[in-house]
């Protein structure tokens, strides 16, 4: 059975489906102000930020901090999974 990831908090899911009906706690719009959004690259032992190059073992531990490197400034946004 295949499990999908939300890309801003890293929740997972059965669906689909069941991913994109529910409102997403670290959206970057603010808390719940948006619906989870897929992560498309494959499960992995470790993730690496997009924006500084970090590494992290999960997306939800990715996305509880703030990046140095966030193109928004410097801590203005949190790490987000490269593909």
């Amino acid at each position: 059975m295949a499990t999908y990831y939300c890309k801003h908090c890293g929740q997972h899911f059965s669906s689909v489906t069941a991913l994109s009906n529910q409102p997403c706690p670290r959206h970057p719009n603010g808390a719940y102000r948006g619906r989870h959004v897929l992560y498309e690259g494959g499960e992995k032992e470790t993730y690496t930020c997009k924006h500084c190059g970090q590494r992290f073992r999960s997306i939800s531990a990715m996305t509880v901090q703030p990046c140095p490197r966030h193109p928004n400034g410097s801590y203005k946004g949190r790490h987000s999974p490269a593909l």
